[in-house]
């Protein structure tokens, strides 16, 4: 342990002395480290996108977690592993993160593709990291230890001569002008239900919005538009996300969140809501099992999404899941409906 602690007592020192961040020398440097150590054969077969994960650990007072894709964080890295730091705590740090890979010597060693960065600001709950880190055959060769790969994961918070900003907060004043309607000027109109919103905000997030609200089509001297093949609930979600960029909790999202975030996918699709449609995709990845997944293949198909259509294509190609998967009727069906290419 001494060994890595002298590292990374060095490592501190390069990166001030490289850093691009004036008078980096001035501030007071919090640093500590963590490792995670992975069953390389028992990972080495999981799906692009999918990750194994460290216990939370303190750094700086702060939490963190290391997210580990021994397959890439997506299929465009296919060949890499790819790692990820993310902040857990509720706040704005300013850090230098960087991983080292124990050789079979013992020693410590950086990838070529994850060079020593300044110090990067997390504004919040996110993450940060390198993808690709380093091409597989490399990690077997040289740091394969008993079948097992591990990372030394180095935080340094960064403190002092700079004035601290809080966490971005446009998303929660955005969402009290939704819910206060302050200077709505349209509104929307499904079955029963009616949405106040500002016409403004909207264009800005929706091309096609944009076109309908501001362009020439009839909708643009309308003070209510009334909708057809969309949810009550569906447009409050997808309205709120307009205006906070977030979205809500699975235990608001009614008694089938998979549901919800089928109907919200399809929504994004029909107004290029491009952001939104990838974190509906994500959740309804996060889902897929041998059951769903011909059905989730066939949705996404249906409503252009190739990266959850690639994600269930390699889910298929396992051979576990194959056997799986191909007695369901879903299965059956899905191969008329959906051309297996990426």
């Amino acid at each position: 342990m001494s060994l890595v602690a002298d590292m990374l007592a060095r490592f501190v020192s390069e990166v001030v002395k490289r850093s691009r961040t004036p008078r980096l020398e001035r501030r007071t440097i919090d640093s500590a480290f963590h490792e995670l150590r992975v069953d390389h054969e028992q990972t080495k077969h999981l799906a692009a996108g999918t990750p194994v994960s460290s216990d939370a650990f303190p750094a700086g007072g702060y939490m963190w977690r290391v997210k580990y894709f021994p397959q890439g964080f997506t299929e465009a890295d296919k060949g890499y592993v790819s790692i990820f730091f993310g902040l857990l705590s509720k706040a704005s740090v300013s850090a230098i993160c960087q991983v080292f890979v124990k050789g079979k010597d013992g020693h410590l060693c950086s990838s070529d593709l994850a060079d020593m960065s300044g110090v990067q600001l997390f504004p919040g709950p996110g993450v940060s990291g390198w993808s690709p880190f380093l091409s597989q055959p490399d990690l077997e060769e040289h740091c394969l230890t008993e079948g097992h790969v591990t990372f030394v994961c180095a935080i340094m918070v960064v403190r002092g001569s700079s004035i601290p900003v809080p966490a971005l907060d446009i998303g929660k004043h955005l969402g009290t002008l939704l819910e206060t309607t302050d200077g709505a000027d349209v509104s929307f109109t499904i079955g029963t239900e009616t949405f106040r919103a500002h016409r403004a905000v909207l264009a800005a997030r929706s091309p096609v919005l944009r076109a309908e609200l501001l362009g020439s089509m009839a909708e643009t001297t309308m003070p209510d538009i009334t909708l057809h093949d969309i949810a009550p609930a569906t447009f409050r979600v997808m309205l709120r996300f307009m205006y906070t960029d977030a979205l809500p909790a699975d235990n608001e999202l009614g008694d089938s969140p998979s549901e919800m975030m089928k109907d919200l996918l399809a929504a994004a699709d029909r107004y290029a809501l491009e952001r939104l449609k990838l974190l509906c995709a994500q959740k309804l990845w996060e889902a897929v099992s041998a059951d769903t997944v011909a059905s989730t293949l066939a949705f996404a198909e249906t409503y252009s999404c190739p990266e959850l259509k690639s994600m269930c294509i390699g889910f298929f190609a396992t051979g576990e899941n194959f056997q799986e998967s191909r007695v369901d009727e879903g299965f059956r069906s899905v191969g008329a409906a959906v051309p297996f290419n990426c």
